[in-house]
Order: structure tokens, then C-alpha cells, then sequence
């Protein structure tokens, strides 16, 4: 029997694999390697969210101003400070609020499995695997009253 993307999404909803809010929310995935950013782009897809991709700074802030994110997803290379930095200001040239959560998964000096807030609706994460990182969008994304 042949299983249809639209019913095993349908199936994974139902049996709360697929966080609610994915159906509303959008997120800008900010990586700089093209295959690594169509993976994780095609993973938020299949979990229903709505996405937009950008390979550097200026392009993430293009994408903002076409679709305001709800949650910002950075893997970008650089040291952990750069990473950040360049983070908080696209939030900020993008014009969103702080109210839109950035999630920084690509920082080394971070142990795998941990996830740390730096302050400002700043994250950072090394996930053991993508469940973890699910987890954590579909808390941050729990409430559309924190997107802008």
C-alpha cells in the first residue's frame, strides 16, 4: 500500500510528531553551505513549516523584507562571536523585533545536546539530532504572540 505525503504528514500530526505551530510559522534557515541549507530546509518542510533560505547577512535581510520570519535558524561559520553578532543584526536590519527568536546551532565551543540562552531571545544549540532541534523550535514557536 502506497502511503501519500499528505497522509503520513496527516499521521505524524495526529500522533504529535508534528508541532502544531509548524502550520503557522515561518523560518528563516541562514546557512552557507547550498546542500547543508537544502537539507534542513527540506526537513522544516516535511514537518509543515514555512520556510525561506539565505546563504549570508544580505541576503537573509532580502528574504526578511519578502517574508518576515517567526524564528530565525543560523549555521553559519565564523568564530562564536561573529555568529552572534551577525545574528542580533540581521534581527535588527531586517527590522524585527527582539520578540523573534534566533536559534544559533553552528558555534563549536557548545557541547552536543546542550541548548543555552544568551540573552536578548538568543539561542544556542548543538542537537544530538533533529528531534532535539524540533523540540526546541516548537517551544520557541509555541505562541504567535512572540513572532513579529
Amino acid at each position: 500500500m502506497e502511503v501519500t505525503e499528505g497522509a503520513a504528514r496527516k499521521r505524524r500530526e495526529a500522533n504529535g510528531m508534528i508541532p502544531r505551530p509548524a502550520r503557522l510559522s515561518r523560518i528563516l534557515i541562514i546557512e552557507d553551505e547550498q546542500e547543508t541549507r537544502d537539507a534542513i530546509e527540506a526537513l522544516l518542510k516535511r514537518d509543515g513549516y514555512r520556510t525561506s533560505a539565505a546563504r549570508n547577512e544580505e541576503d537573509a535581510i532580502e528574504k526578511i523584507g519578502e517574508h518576515p520570519p517567526n524564528l530565525i535558524l543560523v549555521s553559519l561559520s565564523g568564530s562564536p562571536e561573529h555568529v552572534v553578532e551577525t545574528s542580533r543584526r540581521i534581527r535588527e536590519k531586517g527590522g524585527l523585533s527582539d520578540g523573534t527568536p534566533i536559534v544559533i546551532f553552528s558555534i563549536a565551543t557548545v557541547r552536543e545536546g546542550a541548548e543555552e540562552e544568551i540573552g536578548y531571545n538568543t539561542y544556542v544549540t548543538v542537537p544530538d539530532n533533529f528531534n532535539q532541534l524540533r523540540a526546541l523550535l516548537t517551544r520557541l514557536l509555541g505562541t504567535e504572540s512572540r513572532a513579529q
